[in-house]
């Protein structure tokens, strides 16, 4: 998602999956590395993604082609992930419009792994392999084939806490403190008993939280084993903990606690600024996010506290270079430079984006971030890595959640009775399954 996800992205962008494509195109798809581009030094790195990466916000961009004459770094992106990927499926196939890099989500690399190791390239070909400590184990790992091939490098994790704006709170005669509220929204339904609380005294126009979708994620973010099981069987039906999720994110739309926002649309962008929820569940991703929509007007009025029910995770990306790059060793070096334990840090510091890379972790430890009322951003979302479960990845991972929100979304915008919401999840989920 990710991160990250300065915005994940700052607003909408209409079309965006056609004009990216067409784009590309017009950069060629062919997979040699010789161009037009490289003659005489000079050499244009196209880079496709989805979200906002925060490359460009934080300068990373300027100072990799400022380290590196010649070199120009040309970025698409759409602003929903899903569409990406749709996108990124018809260009795979076809073998052209693919950019030099391309970002993969988290929920999409046992996809990439194990059903289309073919169409990357394996970085281990420009040593990639010597990279490996610089990883946590379950990053790296994941984007490993099971022949050693290393078809992406890890760009953040999403390490999960509850971002809220402190003035809204004041207004329903909540507290602000963020130790205190951590205390009494210890598990999740502490949170949903504050939500009520909240909106008998909300300032007009103002819910508790954005969707029943952003509070399904983050609380399936909480647990190990989600979709599928270690053996790569296919357990959501029957899973105790997405069930729980599931009937905490119906109870919070049955008791009018969500603005009924769906994420990624312009509605839920012009909502951060127009102050229409109070409390938004929060990776540490979003933080870029929230900046990039908020704006000025928001510093100091958001904070953010510990996660409800423990620690979690939610997104988190890649970096891959399809095989028909034009530039795969110069994609490479972007990449790896990208990925760097030095970048990851500034990134952190400058976007939010929680680093994947192990030195880049320990170098944020003490970071703090003004825009939310100097929250220590560095422990909050450092605990929450270390405490948070290693998920197990499957291949459909992402579009059996993305069935099961869209389902959600029902309930929440149509009223949808839950039990016929769900089913119609799980034909979506078989409708993807084939």
């Amino acid at each position: 998602m990710p991160i990250a996800r300065a915005a994940r992205r700052a607003a909408a962008r209409l079309g965006a999956v056609a004009l990216a494509g067409a784009m590309l195109a017009a950069c060629g798809s062919g997979a040699s590395d010789t161009s037009s581009d490289a003659a005489g030094g000079k050499v244009t790195i196209t880079v496709d993604l989805f979200g906002s990466f925060g490359y460009k916000e934080a300068g990373l961009y300027a100072e990799y082609e400022k380290l590196h004459p010649g070199v120009t770094i040309k970025q698409t992106d759409t602003e929903d992930e899903q569409d990406y990927w749709k996108s990124l499926q018809t260009r795979l196939a076809g073998g052209g419009g693919l950019a030099d890099v391309q970002g993969i989500e988290v929920g999409r690399i046992a996809s990439v792994t194990q059903q289309q190791a073919d169409k990357f390239e394996d970085l281990g070909k420009y040593g990639a392999n010597d990279l490996k400590g610089q990883f946590a184990e379950a990053k790296w790992s994941a984007a490993t084939t099971k022949d050693g091939r290393v078809l992406g490098l890890g760009t953040d994790v999403g390490p999960e806490a509850m971002c809220y704006r402190t003035d809204l709170f004041k207004q329903a005669g909540l507290p602000t403190d963020r130790e205190e509220l951590a205390k009494k929204w210890a598990t999740w339904d502490g949170y949903l008993e504050l939500g009520k609380q909240y909106k008998a005294k909300a300032p007009a126009k103002s819910a508790w939280l954005d969707s029943v979708g952003s509070l399904y994620t983050i609380m399936i973010g909480q647990e190990e084993e989600r979709y599928y099981d270690a053996s790569g069987k296919l357990i959501y039906e029957n899973n105790p903990a997405v069930k729980a999720a599931w009937d905490a994110a119906t109870e919070a739309a049955a008791s009018g606690l969500s603005a009924k926002l769906d994420q990624w649309s312009p509605q839920w962008n012009q909502a951060f600024a127009a102050g229409s929820f109070a409390t938004i569940p929060c990776p540490a991703w979003m933080l870029g996010y929230i900046k990039g929509q908020a704006g000025e007007a928001g510093k100091g009025k958001w904070d953010i506290a510990k996660l409800p029910g423990g620690a979690g995770n939610w997104g988190g990306s890649y970096l891959a270079v399809p095989r028909a790059a034009k530039h795969k060793k110069e994609a490479y070096e972007l990449i790896k430079w990208l990925t760097a334990p030095e970048q990851q840090a500034k990134l952190f510091e400058k976007q939010g984006n929680f680093p994947s890379s192990t030195g880049a972790i320990a170098k944020v430890a003490d970071a703090k971030d003004p825009y939310f009322s100097d929250a220590p951003i560095g422990k909050i979302f450092g605990d929450a890595a270390k405490e948070a479960p290693v998920q197990v990845l499957g291949v459909h991972d992402k579009n059996v959640a993305d069935q099961i929100t869209n389902a959600l979304s029902e309930v929440e915008r149509k009223g949808t009775d839950p039990d016929k919401a769900w089913a119609n999840a799980k034909k979506g989920v078989d409708n993807v399954m084939g």
